[in-house]
């Protein structure tokens, strides 16, 4: 394991679903035990840290991100000493442990919660977003949540109406509050004193709300982009609800929490529409808020040589001294094999070739359980849905529930290894075709590939910690190159569905390819060669 403090900087991260993972009791639902058990696999890619979703006590309204404990493992999962002992098998294994935490609401099951509900003079009254209703009774503001309807809930005790960026029963937490904040940072303080490596903050940019309650203006969308929009979230400009400059002073608290300890470090998910990569400069800079972040700008629907491009220009553009974290897969998207593979094309090529670049980035890169398989989105039935943000959309958006279905690790057991009693979700027969026990037997599966890649990567500092610089290209060509001290690379994707050439500047003339796997394309002098979605890796002299 990477004894630097900034192991951090061009890490490889696995991102574990702890429900989806693998059950070691028989209830249909993932565990820690199940993840320990497979900790091997994991080690197995190349990876250098786990990121676990939420495991804490809670109701699981929405699948542990509304938490009732932050200082306990739920039942469903195991228990403190089960989580004690998959660290210190991570740890043997030279693994890193990231855990979430969703600091921005809690369940409004959590004792804080209650509380804060009981009376306007509790000690915790001030805990959670409160404010009274307009002179009609009408909720404070125009704000919504991303789940559907006002972000605002009415509570029949309090006689006031309290916030919630999410479900009604996910209040948000007041950060205006300074007690509020000591008790959150408390809950860090626990778990990296059980040994964590890093946290995942959760909607890191939805702390801190304007205090004035202003409306948030309408967005200017035309008629087109109207029409794509299943939720009504995306027709305001959200100036108000949420990356509200407060923010950056709690990031500072909480990163001189972590300097306390060593080699700690922290990524954050920053939603925050155009306005996304500034976020992550604001968030990132400056070496004293959070580590890394990471956006949505590569979990959409849209993989081209020249979104990929704008991507990496804007970064570097808007991101001077900070570190973003690329991600083209998580729990809350589309599989991007699903999203990004043409009809009529392969999606174990559209699996490689995504692995492939996604290595090349600069950047730390993560990457989602069963990504390494090549899963395709799985289509559910409306009564498999456990997902209230699926359930509250159908059918104009299916929900989250089609990339969370367990991993498929024995092709010919039930529920492809992952149980042996009924999974919380269905596993689909396509994906037992692509169990790991499987792909361990074929040399040329995108689980081969992924381990080949993500070697590749570790052992070149250019890729890992070195600059980029983009190079002109075809349209359908992505060129760039990547440096570190006397080392230099030339890298390039072909998006294009036949073969492509193009013309390299002198410099990088007579580029040696230098074994990158599944890299077939050529430089001759200075013509690059390409093959139909091909790529190109190699040591410019």
């Amino acid at each position: 394991m990477n004894a630097s403090s900034d192991w951090w900087r061009g890490c490889a991260i696995y991102q574990v679903y702890p429900r989806s993972y693998q059950d070691t009791t028989g209830d249909g639902s993932g565990d820690l035990k199940g993840i320990t058990s497979r900790l091997g696999h994991i080690a197995s890619l190349g990876v250098d840290a786990v990121w676990l979703s939420p495991f804490f006590k809670s109701p699981m309204a929405d699948m542990g991100y509304d938490v009732s404990d932050y200082c306990d493992v739920d039942p469903m999962f195991g228990t403190l000493a089960d989580f004690d002992k998959m660290i210190a098998e991570a740890h043997r294994l030279g693994l890193r442990i990231i855990i979430d935490q969703v600091l921005s609401h809690s369940s409004d099951k959590h004792p804080w919660f209650a509380e804060s509900r009981s009376s306007r003079k509790s000690p915790k009254a001030d805990w959670y977003v409160w404010a009274d209703p307009k002179p009609d009774g009408s909720a404070p503001n125009n704000w919504l949540s991303i789940f559907g309807g006002p972000a605002w809930e009415w509570d029949s005790v309090r006689k006031q109406y309290y916030l919630h960026n999410f479900l009604a029963s996910q209040p948000d937490l007041n950060f205006h509050n300074p007690q509020a904040q000591e008790a959150l940072l408390a809950a860090v303080r626990f778990w990296l004193d059980r040994g964590v490596d890093g946290f995942r903050l959760d909607t890191v940019n939805f702390y801190v709300h304007d205090q004035k309650l202003r409306d948030n203006p309408p967005l200017k969308l035309g008629k087109a982009e109207k029409a794509k929009q299943t939720n009504p979230y995306e027709y305001q400009n959200h100036l108000y609800d949420k990356t509200q400059p407060e923010n950056l002073a709690f990031l500072k608290r909480f990163r001189a929490l972590l300097n306390e300890y060593d080699n700690r470090a922290s990524v954050g998910e920053v939603g925050d529409g155009k306005r996304s990569l500034k976020t992550v400069a604001a968030y990132t800079s400056g070496g004293d808020k959070l580590n890394m972040s990471y956006t949505f700008d590569m979990l959409g629907p849209d993989f081209s040589a020249a979104h990929v491009r704008k991507c990496i220009a804007a970064f570097e553009t808007s991101v001077t001294d900070g570190w973003i974290c690329w991600a083209f897969s998580n729990h809350d998207v589309i599989r991007h094999v699903t999203r990004w593979t043409k009809p009529g094309a392969s999606p174990a090529e559209t699996a490689k070739f995504a692995i492939a670049l996604l290595a090349c980035l600069r950047g730390s890169i993560c990457i989602y359980e069963g990504e390494e398989l090549g899963l395709e989105e799985a289509e559910l039935a409306f009564k498999d849905l456990v997902d209230p943000y699926g359930i509250r959309f159908w059918p104009g958006y299916k929900g989250r529930d089609g990339c969370r279905t367990p991993i498929p690790w024995e092709s010919g057991a039930h529920a492809g290894g992952f149980t042996t009693g009924k999974p919380w979700l269905p596993v689909p027969d396509a994906h037992r075709q692509l169990a790991v026990d499987r792909q361990e037997r074929q040399a040329d599966s995108v689980l081969a590939h992924y381990r080949a890649v993500l070697k590749f990567r570790d052992g070149e500092q250019a890729l890992t910690k070195g600059s980029i610089e983009l190079v002109d290209g075809p349209e359908n060509v992505l060129i760039f190159t990547r440096e570190a001290g006397n080392e230099k690379l030339l890298c390039a994707f072909s998006f294009a569905s036949a073969p492509t050439e193009a013309g390299l500047p002198s410099g990088l003339s007579g580029a040696a390819a230098i074994g990158f796997p599944g890299a077939e394309g050529t430089v001759s002098g200075e013509k690059l060669v390409l093959p139909a979605h091909g790529v190109f890796v190699g040591r410019v002299a």
